[in-house]
């Protein structure tokens, strides 16, 4: 066996080689696998710092227009990149404070169902979102970013199509553009469907267009229905449906009459009035419209007689219409030949017959702040006259109800249908938070026929927002120093509203991105949150301070707050200021001890609070007690153990407040406590009591003194009976015999 010192061992990187001293290889080379273990050092990164998205109204809640991007560069599949959105902010904050949602894990945006709710309120505008990336996951630490959002509201376009009519067998260039569809928001894909199956596609743009030609006999109806849809395939509004009638085509037709001149009908002729009367040889005239739902019609046409009458849907002076009508033999059986016949009727004016009627009989809830001046536009109505004489047309408009004070006024040219909705007082909310403005249009001319219906009147509600004036910070910037050697809770500064008294706010710190502050809701105290670990002496760091107010959270208020980093200061001599001794109980009950700053004593302060305390190094002092900060000057100590040995302990609380540092010692006796919660302490030596050592050298020496004295008795006894050799024998003591 070769002996131990004679191995040596020979490690290189990436392989590791076993030699003796004389350099014969025993074992190896062998690979060395190196695991670098992943550190959180990477901040995450926003793939823009500002993104812009359309927002169509009627989106559906929940469902994404956009989706926010972020990446970190630490090892994936860690706790170090796993990402977490979040919205820190919405301006402005109306009409709604959240509407909208942010998935944290996705970084997609939708819009909340309380947006949904509010987004037909919301005038068209822009609103800015501050959003967050931060790494850990759920974990409170981890590196942040920041980006912006901005979110444009804009009218809807995803409307009803009319039916199409297309031709069997249509010769024309393929694919064959029929209609376009168009969804305002961004990021849209249209997916097309037909019922049944069909020749049908759609573009990226929304044109619609049928590839090949159609057979009637095949298929006489489509539906389809047209879907916008974001990236993941999910819709944003309900689909549109689509109706494509394909028409027969005509090649063998009847022989019908000429057709007659056009003929005249009067406005307001009642319905059942003939029009005309058309012919055709050997062919029965059918109805071009089916004969179910006769009351929508315009004309009706007898299948028989072939004539023309006025059906129940009205008709409107000026109208050219013409009138296409279908002959076919074989009593229209199938099999038989039709031939279509065209008639032109015109509707002529009597006097002013037209219905007034205004666009929109609904509008709002329009909200106005209470401080907006008179004369600021309201609404705009829009009116409509059927009739097609210029003084017919001339509308008259007024406040029906709704405005008992006069504070709404209208204004609008004498031959124009646009009318405008003006403030002319000014609002109150406390007054009347509300107002529903009936507005009604008229004919200036004397109207023939049935007076004006529902469709002449809109109502417009006026909703009054209360103005409170934003809240107001006693300073525009605020700045603090800190050692970089600060422990967690250090006091910085007091961040405080000028009008304290008026308003309550509540604090929060923005773009802390490395979790190195944190301030009170409250009181506006901003403290450190943890070491400044990674702090360099002369680096400044830049964090938000905003302030909303507590009654109303959209107002709110913001400034800058620079923290400058300092040398670590030489630690200082830590100055022991003792604390008069006081008791706690083992086992621990509900009760501690007030531990007070040292700002009443002059020698050890230099000013007044706010201090803030922590116990000493010692790890057996912080696992045995607890300290507890009250205010700016006391903390609250207990035991953090259930039992504590019973004895005398001294606590070092180090207090610091700016860059001095002090030390002091709490003397706390720790007992055992009878029922009522006092003390019982053991009693020590009594004054004038003997010790153990005193009494055993007072039973010694007692025993020395006795046994000194009985060898007196003795040695003096037996010289006196020496000295009298004569004495009787009987005085001598008799001997015992065993």
């Amino acid at each position: 066996m070769v002996p131990a010192w004679l191995w040596l061992l020979c490690v290189s990187v990436p392989q590791v080689t076993l030699e003796m001293q004389d350099g014969h290889v025993l074992w190896g080379p062998q690979p060395v696998l190196v695991h670098v273990k992943d550190e959180n050092d990477q901040v995450p990164h926003f793939s823009q710092a500002i993104y812009r998205a359309r927002l169509s109204r009627g989106t559906r809640p929940g469902i994404p227009f956009l989706f926010l991007e972020a990446s970190d560069r630490d090892e994936p599949g860690t706790a170090n990149s796993d990402l977490r959105f979040h919205i820190l902010s919405q301006a402005p904050a109306q009409p709604s404070p959240d509407m909208f949602q942010l998935e944290p894990r996705l970084g997609a945006l939708a819009l909340s169902p309380r947006g949904s709710t509010s987004l037909d309120h919301a005038l068209e505008r822009t609103y800015q979102l501050l959003v967050q990336v931060k790494d850990m996951g759920d974990q409170a630490s981890g590196h942040q970013a920041t980006a912006t959002v901005e979110v444009s509201i804009i009218e809807s376009t995803w409307v009803p199509i009319e039916p199409i009519h297309l031709a069997e067998n249509l010769k024309v260039l393929y694919p064959h553009h029929m209609a376009q569809v168009h969804w305002s928001g961004g990021d849209v894909h249209y997916h097309l469907e037909s019922h049944p199956p069909g020749p049908f596609e759609v573009n990226a743009e929304g044109n619609l267009y049928v590839t090949r030609e159609l057979d009637r006999e095949a298929q006489a109806e489509y539906l389809l229905q047209v879907r916008a849809q974001n990236s993941h395939g999910e819709d944003y509004a309900a689909p549109l449906e689509l109706h494509v009638l394909v028409m027969d085509e005509n090649d063998n037709v009847p022989i019908c009459s000429p057709r007659d001149p056009a003929v005249s009908i009067p406005e307001l002729s009642p319905p059942g009035t003939e029009v005309t009367r058309l012919s055709a040889e050997d062919a029965d005239l059918l109805s071009p419209e089916p004969e179910d739902g006769v009351e929508g019609r315009a004309f009706q046409v007898d299948p028989t007689s072939g004539g023309v009458t006025l059906g129940m849907l009205p008709l409107r002076a000026g109208q050219n219409i013409l009138l296409l009508v279908l002959a076919m033999d074989l009593a229209g059986a199938e099999g038989g030949k039709s031939k279509s016949q065209s008639q032109i009727s015109m509707i002529t004016p009597l006097t002013d017959a037209g219905e007034k009627a205004l666009g929109r009989m609904l509008i709002g809830p329009i909200s106005l702040p209470e401080d907006v001046e008179p004369g600021t536009l309201v609404a705009m109505l829009t009116a409509t006259d059927a009739d097609l004489e210029p003084t017919f047309r001339l509308m008259d408009f007024a406040i029906e109800r709704g405005d008992t004070e006069g504070t709404f006024g209208l204004d609008w040219e004498p031959d124009s249908g646009h009318v405008r909705l003006r403030l002319c007082k000014n609002l109150s909310y406390e007054a009347a938070p509300s107002h529903e403005v009936v507005v009604v249009v008229r004919s200036v001319v004397k109207l023939v026929g049935p007076g004006p219906g529902p469709g002449a009147t809109a109502t417009v509600t006026v909703l009054v927002e209360r103005v409170m004036p934003p809240p107001k910070l006693d300073q525009e910037s605020y700045e603090a120093s800190v050692p970089i050697s600060a422990p967690a809770g250090s006091f910085l500064l007091t961040i405080q509203p000028s009008d304290p008294i008026s308003r309550t706010l509540r604090f929060s710190l923005v773009n802390d991105s490395e979790g190195w502050l944190c301030i009170e809701k409250f009181t506006g105290e901003v403290h450190t949150a943890q070491s400044l670990q990674g702090a360099q002496p002369g680096d400044t760091y830049t964090v938000l301070v905003e302030a909303q107010d507590t009654d109303e959270p959209r107002l709110s208020a913001s400034a800058p707050l620079v923290i400058h980093f300092l040398k670590a200061p030489p630690a200082p001599a830590l100055t022991p200021a003792p604390v008069p001794s006081q008791y706690l109980c083992t086992p621990r009950q509900d009760h501690g001890l007030i531990v007070s700053g040292p700002s009443k004593d002059p020698d050890l302060a230099s000013g007044h609070g706010p201090y803030s305390f922590t116990l000493g190094p010692n790890p057996t002092v912080q696992r045995d007690w607890r300290l507890q900060t009250l205010n700016g000057s006391h903390a609250y100590l207990t035991l953090a153990l259930h039992w504590v040995e019973p004895r005398e302990h001294i606590i070092p609380v180090v207090v610091s407040h700016n860059a001095q540092m002090w030390q002091l010692l709490v003397r706390v006796i720790v007992c055992r406590c009878n029922v009522e919660g006092q003390c019982m302490r053991k009693v020590g030596r009594m004054k004038g009591m003997p010790t153990k050592l005193s009494a055993v050298g007072i039973l010694v020496g007692t025993l020395v003194a006795i046994g000194i004295f009985l060898i007196l008795i003795f040695t003096h006894w037996t010289m006196s009976r020496k000295k009298d050799p004569d004495q009787p024998a009987d005085s001598v003591p008799l001997k015992a015999t065993v």
